[in-house]
């Protein structure tokens, strides 16, 4: 198989690597695998599952198996085409696009990484109906031809959908789609063109050009490794990461300015930014000209989020017919852990006290349910200690989870821990804890350092929208930045409501300051750090909060606050 067939194939496991590990498959015999590098720090080893062991984070390092992304947005929305300004006003983006500042996002790329965009659209198209997009890279095609220094997937160009949109039938010549819309949607917020004088339509950033990442779904080996329900949109981290690096590379080669967005995210992680994912999107939000922002999830209320000390018992409902589920703990050094499981009949395993790397599996006389249970002492990438459970076919009902300390004995310890369910998306019914805590819920990877963290409100009321993330990050770091609003945001395809809303009206506001800072040269060497300091400065605060805050991070997103400020600095 050539090493774009292996990059498709199911029968291929993919491990995001280093040279080092690279080196190690290279030198064992036999192993079937190719390797390409995403940058000088991450690649992707994609080797025949039937040559090496199971996924196990006891036998691959955590951060080696590509973490599975879900989609942040809620239900359908309002359908219809009527347009409400109220969101996108309430971040100050239609006022920075009026005189005197005039600023529009010409000049900026806005890229997007996500289910792809309907291009014939006329949010996306000039006046004189040509396309504002540059580039689409869509990875699930694969009969053309790929981006230069990529294998997979195929590229169509600005020519290329021009071409496409002088035809009757347009995806005949470019055949690239968003059949989902989560894609479309978040691009015409961020970016969407003036239509009828903005009574129609407008995005936040009607100037800027576009580029995007069509991203493939995860293969079927990692959805089954991670128990993700049948139908749930998901992707790998690692076509994540090569989608960021496309966009990274279009930069470089245009020497453009450009505003990444994500609005996906996953409550599995460490949620102290130490993922593969977030760890890259550090790399690329460094650099100059360059801002990442990135959507803080809407697992707020889910009841999927547990916080403790040893000793403790959590308990977690599990509703009928539910197939399967995993579960991370994270604990705190030097704190070393030992779990007893109950299931909803009373019976109790053995204790497992997780001294070694091996896994175990739990087994029940009068239960049906299978539990795998992995740990690592010290997760490489996070240095703290980790236990991964898989739950299949668990009966339903109330699971008791007995966490204690296996130096001091069950009834001592002082190891704070932290338990995380999956995303809503990613179970097939209801599984809760009975106790959660609704903090420290932002999604991987918005809990990365140097991105921009955003977090929802509802712009009709001026309250907090209790289904976003909160913060902060697991180590305390401050997360969110900022807040905006993410409820009825208006679309091209109709009112939408979540996270990944509220990601795209700070991205507009995010390319409009681009503009000002590189384009027009006012701050050129400005990145995403500094774009994220300047929007904090003209934030809107209210007067009854302590900032920064868990919910609202340092206030409202405020553009034209941002430069209100700058002036008085004049």
């Amino acid at each position: 198989m050539t090493c774009k067939e292996k990059i498709l194939s199911n029968e291929y496991a993919d491990l995001i690597t280093d040279y080092v590990m690279a080196d190690d498959l290279s030198a064992t015999t036999p192993v079937d695998f190719c390797f390409h590098e995403i940058d000088e720090s991450y690649g992707v080893a994609n080797v025949n599952r039937a040559m090496i062991p199971p996924m196990s984070i006891g036998v691959y390092s955590y951060t080696s198996i590509p973490s599975v992304y879900g989609l942040m947005q809620i239900g359908d929305g309002i359908g219809g085409q009527f347009f409400n300004p109220e969101s996108l006003a309430d971040t100050g983006s239609i006022r920075v696009q009026n005189p005197p500042l005039s600023l529009q996002g010409s000049g900026v790329v806005l890229g997007f990484i996500d289910t792809g965009i309907r291009y014939e659209l006329d949010v996306f198209r000039r006046e004189d109906g040509s396309s504002r997009i540059m580039a689409i890279w869509d990875q699930t095609i694969q009969d053309g031809e790929p981006p230069e220094g990529f294998l997979y997937g195929t590229e169509y160009t600005r020519a290329d959908i021009d071409l496409a949109l002088q035809t009757s039938v347009p995806t005949q010549i470019v055949p690239t789609t968003d059949t989902n819309g989560h894609g479309t949607q978040i691009a015409s917020v961020a970016s969407g063109s003036i239509l009828n004088q903005g009574l129609t339509f407008r995005g936040a950033a009607p100037l800027a050009d576009i580029a995007v990442v069509k991203v493939k779904e995860a293969k079927q080996y990692l959805r089954d490794y991670y128990l993700i329900a049948d139908g749930a949109v998901a992707y790998q981290e690692n076509d994540i990461m090569e989608a960021v690096r496309y966009l990274e590379r279009m930069a470089i080669a245009m020497r453009r300015p450009v505003v990444i967005v994500l609005g996906i995210g996953t409550n599995l992680g460490s949620h102290n930014g130490t993922s593969p994912l977030a760890s890259y999107l550090n790399i690329v939000a460094g650099r100059r000209s360059r801002a990442v922002v990135v959507c803080g999830g809407n697992e707020g209320d889910k009841e999927h989020h547990y916080v403790s000390a040893v000793p403790d018992v959590v308990e977690v409902r599990v509703a009928e017919e539910t197939k399967g589920f995993c579960l991370e703990l994270w604990g705190t050094l030097p704190e070393t852990y030992a779990v007893r499981v109950r299931s909803p009949g009373g019976e109790t395993s053995q204790e497992i006290d997780f001294r070694s790397r091996r896994d175990r599996e739990i087994e029940f006389i009068f239960e049906k349910t299978r539990i795998m249970v992995s740990n690592l002492i010290v997760e490489r990438d996070a240095g703290e200690p980790l236990i991964f459970f898989r739950f299949e076919d668990p009966t339903p009902g109330i699971w008791n989870l007995r966490i204690y300390s296996s130096e001091n004995g069950a009834e001592r310890g002082t190891g704070v821990f932290h338990l995380w369910l999956p995303i809503s998306e990613f179970l097939d019914t209801e599984v809760v804890f009975l106790s959660p805590s609704p903090d420290v819920t932002l999604t991987e990877p918005s809990n990365a350092e140097r991105v921009i963290t955003i977090s929802s409100y509802d712009a009709a009321s001026g309250s907090w929208f209790p289904q976003s993330g909160r913060g902060y990050a697991k180590n305390g770091m401050i997360k969110p930045d900022l807040c905006a609003p993410g409820v009825q945001v208006s679309t091209a395809l109709g009112a939408k409501t979540g996270a990944c809303m509220a990601a795209a009206l700070a991205a507009g506001c995010a390319a409009q300051f681009m503009e000002w800072a590189v384009v027009d040269g006012y701050v050129p060497a400005v990145e995403s750090r500094g774009v994220k300091s300047y929007l904090i400065r003209g934030a809107d605060r209210s007067e009854n909060i302590v900032y920064p805050d868990r919910r609202w991070g340092f206030g409202k997103i405020d553009i034209i606050g941002t430069f209100e400020n700058l002036a008085k600095l004049e």
